[in-house]
Parts: C-alpha cells; structure tokens; sequence
C-alpha cells in the first residue's frame, strides 16, 4: 500500500497494526508496505485535522479497525481492492443518468464521515466516525458483468418487501444491472437451489403486501455451501435481509469469499420489528408496527371503558427490548401501564402491580397494560417450571406471558379482593408484523435499498447500511451485531413514560434500579444518571 502524510505540526505519531511513524515539523512521509489480504489498506481522508494532522482509517481483513487521532476515531468498511489489489474501476454509469444530472453533487466525497455522536460539549471528544453512504465517483463492477441475488431471511417485518423492490429497481435503473436473483426460503435457498429471475416488473407491486415475496427461513446456515452455490452461480453482489444473526452469517460469508479471493460484494440491510440494532437510529418497519399497534390499544381501552373494572391487556412484540410498547404507550395516551423486558416488575405487595390495579380501577373505573412478550420470562418461568428452550435461529423461545399474566390478575381480585374484574385480552403479534409498511417506512426503505445498491457498486463489502443521526451511512457487521439496544431504564424516554402513565418503577430504590439497568442494558450507566 501507499501512504503520504503532511503537516506542519511540530510532532505527531501515528500507530498503525504493524506501523509506527512519526512526522516532525513541516515534513512530508511516505510509507510502502506489502498489499495482500491480511495487511490493511490505508486511505487519507481529507477536511479532518487535529494541529494540521490528517486523519486516516484502517480496514482490517475481518472487521473494521480503529485509527485515532487522539479523539477521531474512524470505523471503516471492508472493500474488494483489499484482497484484490488490481481490481479496475470505472466510471459510474450515474453520471449520465438524467435523474442524477440535476443533482448538485452527483457522488460522495471520500472524506465524508458520519459521527456516531451528535450531542457534544465544548470539549467534547470528536468520538466514532462511520463512512458516508451514496454513490461514488469510481465503481468497480461493470453493470452487463453483474449478477446479483437478494436473500431474506428470519422473522417478517413491515417492509421487507420494499427493500426487495427498490433492490432490484435500483440496480436496473441506476446502473443497467439485468441479472438478479431472488434466493428463496432465507438462507437454505442458496443450496437447494430455490431461485427466481428479479425484474422491476416482477417486483413491481410487491411493496403494497406484507410479508416477503421471496419467503423466508430461520436458520439454514451453511457457510461453505452458500459461498459455493454463489462460485457456480456466478453471482457477484449478494443482498442479505435479516437481523442480528442473519449479519452475522453475513459477516461470515463475507470472510469466506475473502479467504477464496472472490470479486463478490456483500451487503446487509438490518432488519428487525424490534428496533434492537446496534449503531442505527432505528429499523425499518417500526413505525409501521407502532402505529398499527394503537389499533390494539384503541380497541382495548373502548372495550374496558365499557364495562365496571375492566382491565385489558395489550401483547406486542419486544423479545429483549420493548421499543414498540414503550413508543406505542408514548403515542397512545390511553395506556396506564406498561411492561417491558428491561423493566423488572413483581405482583404482589406495596408498589406491586396488583396494587397499582386496585388504584386504577378505584379512579377511573378500568385499566389498560401494554405487555412486551419478553417481559416478565423469568417470573413465568419460575411459576411454571419451565426448561428453557431455542428455536432455530438459537433465539429463547418465550412462554406466553400475556394469558399467564391475565390469569394472575383475574384470580387475584377474584379470590383475595374478592372483586369481580371484567378482562379483555388482545393479542395482535402477527397483525402488527404481516401488513404493509407505511409511507415513512416505504421511503426509509427505498433509502436502505438505494444505499446498499451504491456501496456494492463501488466495491465496498463486508458491510451493512443504515441512518446515524439520520444520515446513511456504511457500517461494519461486528457494529450491529456486537450487542442489541434495549430500552433505558435510566434514560429520558422511559422517565417520559413513566410520566405519561403514572405508573410506578416497580424498583423499591434507586441504589437497586442502577443496578436492574446496568445488568440489563451493559452499559456503565453511572454517567448517564
């Protein structure tokens, strides 16, 4: 590789993996290392300096690396000239695209960064950088030598099939792209050979219907015959939809074309109802699913509004976060309580949920609870004595905490109140995920598919795509797939929903919700307080 550095600082070290230099005053370096797969390539990016030091990043074979300048941290995306250095690059056919012919600047400038962070002080540190999404200048595909496949895989989301369409729209339209594959059946369709032909007509309609066109799996992951059915394939850019532990196994196929040398891009769109992904500022589908949600609550509270102690019970997703329930409660205004997996919360005694009931049902006649299906796992469990069991995906597969908690609340005020409680119960799990996206999540989606199109076109890999701090931009899989986002129970938004609803914490002290939260998020919270 090839490495130049200026300054007019009079001193600054730069610490590289198996680099060290050092620059003085005025002076111009240049350093030359092998290329091959396993060392790091280097890129300058300009606009960025500390004391007139430039800042650089690092890719690293597997996943990315850090390089620092003191506080500028750059966390860059694996790309194809990494393992194959002479790789030509041509022109992007974008340019003479007369959509993109009234756009001021057609292409990404290579130093744009995205920061992690965004709420800063004076003196703040500049703090983690991501690559900014969009079409460059320089492409290394040529559009007639491209076959591309669309895999989706686990779970259903609103929108999937959108991301689908614009996939294949994009890739037509932008850049004369005419072979794409649809895999079928989420990853075991690489290697039973379940295979359809994507044209912007195929897909045309598909983003008005829920579910996924290409169906879809958990499970299923073979690395050495994936990555061989894509050799004979021929296939050259591959699109992975699924969550964390389909980037995972897009991480892993990534590694494994890199190991063979192979020119074939891979990238993931984040994909989970949840909104548990690492990094980005939410997932595609969610508002979907919170605003079918308050269809669920809207009904629960007319129904225990019409009746004498009525109490309702909302399920809604939220495996190990309860972002629906938190936002559908925040949104809703007619919820007075609710329960998520990161909030512990007990029954009986004083602060109780029962307690809390009786108050409710003495002022304002009913009562309405959203419940999170993840919260609550370890007291059912216990109750029932139940073994812990994994679907295929490796996920806990949950008990239904929803009829175990109604049952709970009837048989308590009937036979310790002694008070006849009229339940209404409302389960619309599988109605918030199956239907169509709305129009916010319609365009968020076309905006992922665009972005992951653009990154594969121009020879990045080995990297998933979504908004930080509602800026696209190209993330390293290890990002969002090295832990999952869970609502804090010591930040603004849970405060602001406890505020709304009036409910209590359920923790008997704050010593004790310090440490609640800090074992259920992982996070060092004590600066968050």
């Amino acid at each position: 590789m090839n490495f130049g550095v200026s300054t007019s600082m009079d001193v600054a070290a730069i610490s590289i993996p198996s680099l060290h230099f050092s620059i003085k005053s005025s002076a111009a370096i240049s350093l030359q290392a092998p290329r091959s797969r396993n060392a790091c390539s280097v890129s300058l990016f300009s606009g960025f300096r500390r004391f007139g030091l430039r800042i650089i990043s690092v890719k690293a074979e597997q996943a990315s690396s850090r390089v620092t300048d003191d506080d500028f941290i750059i966390e860059d995306v694996p790309h194809l000239t990494d393992f194959l250095p002479h790789l030509p690059s041509y022109p992007n056919p974008l340019k003479n695209s007369q959509a993109y012919a009234i756009v001021k600047e057609t292409f990404v400038k290579p130093e744009d960064v995205v920061a992690q962070k965004i709420v800063v002080t004076k003196d703040s540190t500049r703090g983690i950088h991501f690559r900014r999404a969009g079409p460059r200048e320089k492409v290394y595909f040529k559009p007639d030598e491209v076959r591309a496949c669309v895999v989706t895989c686990g779970g259903l989301c609103p929108g999937i099939n959108t991301v689908v369409r614009e996939i294949v729209c994009g890739l037509n339209f932008m850049y004369g792209v005419n072979d794409i594959l649809g895999i079928e059946g989420g990853y075991r369709g690489f290697y039973s050979k379940n295979t359809l032909t994507l044209t912007p007509k195929v897909v045309n309609n598909i983003h008005k219907h829920g579910g996924t066109f290409l169906r879809t799996s958990r499970g299923g992951h073979d690395t050495n015959k994936i990555v061989d059915n894509i050799q004979d394939r021929g296939i050259n850019q591959v699109y992975i939809i699924g969550g964390d532990g389909t980037q995972r196994g897009a991480a892993l196929i990534y590694q494994e074309i890199a190991k063979r040398g192979l020119q074939v891009s891979v990238a993931g769109i984040p994909k989970t109802i949840d909104n548990d992904i690492a990094v980005i500022d939410k997932s595609f589908g969610f508002d979907t699913a919170v605003e079918e949600a308050q269809r669920a609550i809207n009904a629960a509270h007319v129904e225990v509004g019409s009746v004498d102690n009525g109490v309702g019970i909302v399920k809604l997703m939220g495996r190990y976060s309860g972002f629906i329930a938190t936002i559908a409660t925040l949104a809703s205004r007619d919820v007075d309580c609710c329960l998520i997996p990161e909030s512990p919360f007990y029954l009986e005694g004083t602060g109780g949920l029962f307690e809390f009931i009786e108050q409710r049902l003495k002022e304002n006649g009913h009562i309405v609870i959203v419940l999170a299906e993840g919260a609550g796992q370890d007291f059912i469990a216990r109750d029932m004595h139940a073994a812990e069991e994994k679907d295929a995906s490796g996920n806990r597969l949950l008990l239904d905490v929803g009829p175990w908690l109604s049952q709970k609340i009837k048989d308590h005020f009937t036979k310790v109140q002694k008070m006849a409680v009229n339940m209404k119960y409302i389960d619309p799990t599988y109605m918030i995920r199956a239907i169509p996206s709305n129009a916010s999540d319609n365009v968020y989606c076309t905006l992922l598919a665009q972005s992951a199109v653009h990154g594969a076109m121009a020879g990045y890999t080995g990297f998933t795509v979504g908004p930080v701090n509602s800026r696209h931009a190209y993330i390293p899989i290890a990002r969002v797939t090295e832990t999952q986002n869970t609502v804090e129970l010591t930040g603004r938004m849970w405060a602001r929903l406890l505020a709304s609803t009036n409910q209590p914490s359920f923790v008997t002290n704050s010593e004790e919700l310090k440490e609640k939260a800090a074992d259920i998020n992982n996070v060092d919270i004590s600066a968050q307080i």
